[in-house]
C-alpha cells in the first residue's frame, strides 16, 4: 500500500484561528437570538430567502479567506464538504417537518427549536469530527471503514423506499417521556416551566430532544463523508458549521417544496458512493481524483437532480406537500397556571 499522509493534526491550525472562528459563530448566534429574532414570529418565505442568502454569502466569504490563508486545495475541499453537507441537510429537513407536524408545534415556535437544535448540532459534530481526526491519526486504515460506510449507506439510500418516520418510536421520545417530568400543553416558546412547585419540561423540549437525536443520526453519514473529502479538521468543522447554521432559513424556505425534490435522494446516494469509491481508490491504489474535478462531479450530480426534479414534477408524490401548522393548530399555551423558566 502506498504511503498516504495522515489526518492533519489540530496543531497545524493556530489556536488563534479556532478562537476567532468560535467568536465569529458566537457573535452570529447572539445577534440572531437577541437582535434579529428576539421575539417569536413566523418567518415567511421572503425573510427565509433573505437569510438563506446571508448564510450562503457568509460561507462564500469565509471560504475566500480560507483560499488566501490555506490555499486553493483547502478552499476546494471546503466547498465540496459544504455542498455535500448542505445537500444532506436539505433532504433531512423533511424529518424536521414530520416532527413538527406530528406534535402540532406552532410555526411561530419552530424557529426556537431549530435555533437550539443548531447549537446542539454544532457541539455534537465538533466532538465527532475531532474524534474522527484523532482515530485517523492513530489508525489510518480506519479510512477504509469510513469509505465502506459511505458506499453501503449510498446503496441503501438509492434502493430505499420513502421514509415512514414515526417520532414517537424514537429512543429520544421514549427516554424523555419516561425520565423527564412533562406538562401536557405548550407554554408559548418555553422549554421548562414551574408548575405546582416542580420544574417541568414542556412538549417543546421533547420536540427539541427528538430533533437533536435525529441530527446525531444524520451526522453518522455526513461526518465520514466530509472526512473523506478533507483531512484538515479546521476545513471539515467550519464547512459543517456554516452548512448547519443555515438550516433554519432553509427549512422555512423549502418546507413547502421539499416534496418536489424527488430526485435529490438518489442523487445523494450516488454522491455518497462516489466519495466512498474515491477514498478506496486513493487509499488502496494511490489513484487520486483532482479536488476540482470532484467538486464538479458532486455539484453536477446535485444540481442535475434539482433541475430534473423541477422539470418533471409529480402531482402525487410519497412525500406530499405539507402545510406548516399554524398557531391555531396546536394546544393553547396559557391554559395552565405556570411560571415560565426558559
Amino acid at each position: 500500500m502506498p504511503p498516504v499522509p495522515s489526518a492533519a493534526p489540530l496543531t497545524e491550525t493556530p489556536a488563534v484561528a479556532w478562537v476567532v472562528f468560535g467568536a465569529l459563530v458566537l457573535g452570529i448566534l447572539v445577534a440572531d437570538l437577541l437582535i434579529f429574532n428576539r421575539r417569536a414570529h413566523v418567518q415567511g418565505v421572503k425573510e427565509a430567502a433573505v437569510w438563506s442568502g446571508v448564510w450562503v454569502g457568509l460561507a462564500l466569504a469565509f471560504n475566500a479567506g480560507v483560499y488566501f490563508w490555506k490555499g486553493r486545495q483547502a478552499a476546494v475541499e471546503f466547498s465540496t464538504a459544504y455542498l455535500v453537507e448542505q445537500a444532506l441537510s436539505v433532504d433531512n429537513l423533511f424529518i424536521f417537518l414530520v416532527i413538527f407536524k406530528h406534535f402540532g408545534v406552532p410555526t411561530i415556535f419552530q424557529h426556537r427549536v431549530l435555533f437550539w437544535g443548531v447549537i446542539g448540532a454544532q457541539v455534537m459534530r465538533g466532538i465527532m469530527i475531532f474524534a474522527g481526526v484523532g482515530l485517523i491519526a492513530l489508525f489510518h486504515p480506519i479510512l477504509y471503514l469510513f469509505a465502506g460506510i459511505l458506499v453501503i449507506t449510498g446503496i441503501k439510500l438509492f434502493f430505499s423506499k420513502e421514509d415512514s418516520f414515526e417520532p414517537s418510536n424514537t429512543l429520544a421520545f421514549k427516554f424523555t417521556r419516561k425520565y423527564v417530568r412533562m406538562t401536557d400543553k405548550f407554554h408559548e416558546e418555553k422549554f421548562f416551566v414551574m408548575q405546582d412547585g416542580l420544574r417541568m419540561a414542556t412538549p417543546l423540549f421533547l420536540v427539541l430532544m427528538i430533533v437533536e437525536s435525529t441530527d446525531l443520526i444524520f451526522a453518522v453519514d455526513s461526518i465520514p463523508a466530509c472526512l473523506s473529502i478533507s483531512k484538515d479538521p479546521f476545513v471539515v468543522y467550519t464547512s459543517n458549521i456554516f452548512a448547519v447554521m443555515g438550516l433554519r432559513a432553509y427549512y422555512f424556505l423549502l418546507a413547502g417544496a421539499m416534496g418536489n425534490l424527488r430526485f435529490l435522494k438518489p442523487a445523494l446516494a450516488i454522491v455518497l458512493v462516489f466519495i466512498g469509491a474515491k477514498m478506496f481508490l486513493h487509499e488502496g491504489l494511490d489513484l487520486k481524483i483532482d479536488s476540482v474535478v470532484s467538486l464538479g462531479i458532486v455539484g453536477g450530480i446535485l444540481g442535475a437532480s434539482v433541475a430534473v426534479s423541477l422539470m418533471f414534477p409529480v402531482k402525487a408524490h410519497p412525500r406530499p406537500l405539507t402545510t406548516l401548522p399554524s398557531s391555531a393548530d396546536a394546544p393553547a399555551g396559557g391554559e395552565e397556571p405556570a411560571k415560565s423558566e426558559a
